[in-house]
Parts: C-alpha cells; sequence; structure tokens
C-alpha cells in the first residue's frame, strides 16, 4: 500500500513520521531511499513483510522522475511504502489514489498564517510564545518552518515567557527588507519605516540597481493601479491581478499603495524614480540615492 505525503516538505515528512508511528512503525527503523538509490532493484528487497510481519519503506522522491514502471512496483508491495513527494503532477496523483492514499500537507502561505502556524506549533509544544515574538519568527523565516522549528526547539531549553525581545536575543536576527513593504511605509508617508527596509535589503546583499530595478517594476504597476482605479471606481485584487496580468499577490500589494495615491502623485513619484535612475547611471553613489529617493516618495 502506497502512503504518499505531499505539500510543504517539512510537514509533509513530519507528518510522514507521525503516521507511521501511529501505524505501529518506527521511522527511524525502516530503510530509507532516495535520490539515485531510488531502483526498482533497490526497491524489491524492501516490498515484502519480513520474518515478524509487516515492515516498510520510506521513499524521498525530491530529485527523482518515477516512470510508471516503478510506481507500479510501489503501489504492489505486500508492506507500506511512505512515498514522500512535494508536488506530484495530476497523473502521479491518480497512482497514489489507486494504488492507495494521499496525505496532504499544504504550507501556511502568508505571513498572517505563517505566524498561526507558530503559535499553535508553541502551544503544542508547551511554550509560552507571545503572539508578537511568533510574528517576528514568521518575518524572519518566512515560508522555512525548519527553521523556525529550530528556533522552538532552541526556545524549549530556556524558561519563559518569550516575549518579542527574548525571542530576538535568541534568534540574533533581523527580518528581511520587503520592498513592496518599503513603498507602501513611503506612500504612507513613514519615511523612517521605509528607509529601514531599504538598509535590511542592503544589508541583505541586494544589488542596488537590482533594487531599482524592483522599484521601476513595482511602481509601473502601482500606476496602472491608479489608472484601473479611476477607471473602475473599486476593484479587488483578484479582478486587478487579472486585468493587469500578474499574479494576485503582487496585485493586492500594488493596490494596497495605489489607493493612497492620485495621478498627480503617481506622475511626480515616477517623475523621481526617473531622476533617481539617471543618476545612479552616471555615477552617483547608489545606497545614498536609493536612500534619498525613498525618503522623497515618502513626502
Amino acid at each position: 500500500m502506497i502512503l504518499a505525503f505531499t505539500g510543504n516538505r517539512f510537514l509533509a515528512d513530519e507528518t510522514l513520521r507521525d503516521t507511521l508511528s501511529a501505524r505501529g512503525l518506527n521511522p527511524r527503523d525502516l530503510p530509507r531511499l532516495s535520490g539515485e538509490d531510488v531502483t526498482p532493484d533497490n526497491l524489491r528487497p524492501h516490498l515484502s513483510p519480513g520474518l515478524f510481519g509487516d515492515g516498510g519503506v520510506i521513499v524521498d522522491l525530491e530529485g527523482v522522475k518515477p516512470d510508471k514502471a516503478l510506481l507500479e512496483l510501489l503501489g504492489s508491495a505486500e508492506v507500506t511504502v511512505a512515498v514522500l513527494d512535494e508536488s506530484p503532477p495530476a497523473t502521479r496523483v491518480k497512482q497514489y489514489e489507486k494504488a492507495g492514499q494521499i496525505v496532504a500537507s499544504p504550507a501556511p502561505s502568508k505571513p498572517g498564517d505563517v505566524t498561526g502556524w507558530v503559535v499553535q506549533r508553541a502551544k503544542k509544544q508547551k511554550l509560552p510564545l507571545e503572539r508578537d515574538a511568533a510574528a517576528y519568527l514568521a518575518e524572519v523565516f518566512g515560508a522555512d518552518l525548519t527553521g523556525i522549528a529550530g528556533e522552538l526547539v532552541k526556545l524549549e531549553l530556556l524558561d519563559g515567557p518569550f516575549t518579542l525581545e527574548v525571542v530576538r536575543k535568541v534568534v540574533g536576527r533581523e527580518p528581511p527588507g520587503d520592498s513592496f513593504a518599503m513603498l507602501g511605509a513611503a506612500t504612507a508617508g513613514r519615511a523612517a519605516e521605509a528607509v529601514l527596509q531599504l538598509r535590511r535589503l542592503m544589508l541583505a546583499g541586494e544589488d542596488p540597481f537590482k533594487l531599482m530595478g524592483a522599484i521601476v517594476w513595482q511602481y509601473s504597476l502601482v500606476a496602472r493601479m491608479v489608472a484601473l482605479l479611476q477607471e473602475e471606481g473599486r476593484v479587488n485584487e483578484n479582478t486587478a491581478a487579472q486585468r493587469l496580468g500578474v499574479k494576485p499577490y503582487p496585485a493586492k500589494k500594488a493596490l494596497d499603495v495605489a489607493r493612497r495615491l492620485n495621478e498627480a502623485k503617481i506622475r511626480a513619484h515616477l517623475g523621481r524614480i526617473l531622476d533617481a535612475d539617471l543618476a545612479m547611471k552616471r555615477g552617483l553613489d547608489p545606497a545614498v540615492t536609493l536612500e534619498r529617493l525613498i525618503v522623497q516618495l515618502s513626502v
């Protein structure tokens, strides 16, 4: 029987281990094949029961493109075959459903969802973690759930409660910069916050010219959003994404910025961006020029 674990790799692997344990199988005692070792010859010895009854095998398909014959071999096994397959195509999904079942572990996709996941995991581990500290972990690590889980394990060795200040000291990392957050803060008049985002991006090693390219692209999208709002009145992010041919996430971020602007302001901002772009290309200090631009956009 195949048990296919899909979705976020960290969550899927964790669910795989929990599921096997609930079935009376110790994941640590089972053979685990991955990469080049996932071949019919290597798998066959593990697909039949041992002397003491049911056995099992864990098959990690990361970097592997299994053919139909291999999947049929796994499906014919007389033992539990736990397959770790993050994003199987539809054809493979059908084969899994035919030969067993799929256990999905979708990843939290939005920052707020990640924060909620951190809060729930901390409760499960009985850690007195304050919500703003959970939000900090979500901001620092983003979709890296493995990294967050590692920090929570570190906190288990300490005495709580775990406030934002305590967790900052333990983790010792600044949140990465966010260019959309930078522009959002700038257009809202929060110059200090916007400059902080820019400096975080620069400290993370972002190339100033690439950052300028991102600003040009994002502000051109914002300008199109302003025009769309003037034309349509009120629109939601899905409608805006479809009308402008972009994905929902950048559409939402650009829409948030565009709602604070009008045609006169967007024209003024585009002029400042053009001036800064030319100044950088003429040899002026890129970091200083970008910081000055962000302050100008905050006025």
